[in-house]
C-alpha cells in the first residue's frame, strides 16, 4: 500500500509522455508514421492526449494525499512528485504549441517555462550546498492553477475533436486565457519567492 504513491507518480510521467507524443503525433510531428493522418484520426489522438493530461494532473492531488493518508512520504516521491509536475506541465505546453499558432497564450507559457527550469536550476544548485526549499502554499496552488488552465487550453485548441459547437468556443476561450495568464503570474510570483529563499539561505550557509 505504500508504494501507491510512487507509483501514481510515476504514472504521471508516463501519461506525460503518452500525451506529448500523442499531440506531436496528431499535428504531423512524427513523419517516420509515413502517409497523412486522417481528420478522424488526427481528433482521435487529440482527445487521448487531453484525457491523459487530465488523468495525469488528478493524479497529481491524490499521490500527495495518499502519502500523507498512509504516512508513505518517502525521499523518492518527494524527488519524483516535482518532477512529475514539472514534466506534465512542460509537455502539455510543448503539446499546445505543436497544435498550431496560440498567439494568446505563447507569453504566458515562455513564462511559465522560464520559471519551472529556473527553479529546477536553484533547487540542484541548492542540493548541492545542503539547502532544501520546501514546496509552498503558494507554489500548490500554482500547480492547480496551472493544470485547471491548460486542461481549458488544450480543449480550446482540440475543440474540433470534441465535436463542441463553435459558437461556445469564444467564451470557453475567453476563460481559458485569462486562466492561464493567471497562472503564469502566480507561477512567476512563486518563482520570486524561491529565488529570494535560494539567495537567503546560500547567504547564510
Amino acid at each position: 500500500m505504500q508504494a501507491i504513491p510512487n507509483l501514481l507518480t510515476s504514472a504521471r510521467l508516463a501519461l506525460a509522455l503518452f500525451m506529448f507524443v500523442a499531440f506531436a503525433a496528431a499535428s504531423g510531428g512524427l513523419p517516420f508514421l509515413g502517409g497523412e493522418l486522417t481528420s478522424d484520426t488526427q481528433f482521435s489522438l487529440m482527445r487521448w492526449a487531453v484525457a491523459a493530461f487530465v488523468v495525469a494532473a488528478v493524479t497529481d492531488f491524490f499521490d500527495g494525499w495518499l502519502a500523507r493518508k498512509l504516512n508513505a512520504t518517502s525521499v523518492w516521491g518527494a524527488i519524483l512528485d516535482p518532477i512529475g509536475d514539472k514534466v506534465l506541465v512542460c509537455g502539455a505546453i510543448l503539446g499546445l504549441m505543436a497544435m498550431g499558432p496560440q498567439p494568446w497564450v505563447l507569453l504566458p507559457a515562455g513564462l511559465i517555462l522560464f520559471r519551472e527550469f529556473t527553479v529546477s536550476a536553484l533547487r540542484e544548485v541548492g542540493a548541492s550546498k545542503g539547502v532544501t526549499l520546501p514546496v509552498t502554499r503558494l507554489a500548490k496552488w500554482k500547480t492547480a492553477l496551472q493544470m485547471v488552465a491548460l486542461t481549458l487550453e488544450l480543449i480550446v485548441a482540440a475543440w474540433g475533436a470534441f465535436d463542441l459547437p463553435y459558437d461556445d468556443l469564444p467564451p470557453v476561450a475567453a476563460v481559458a486565457h485569462s486562466l492561464f495568464w493567471a497562472a503564469a503570474l502566480v507561477t512567476i510570483v512563486t518563482g520570486a519567492q524561491y529565488w529570494e529563499q535560494t539567495r537567503k539561505a546560500l547567504k547564510t550557509s
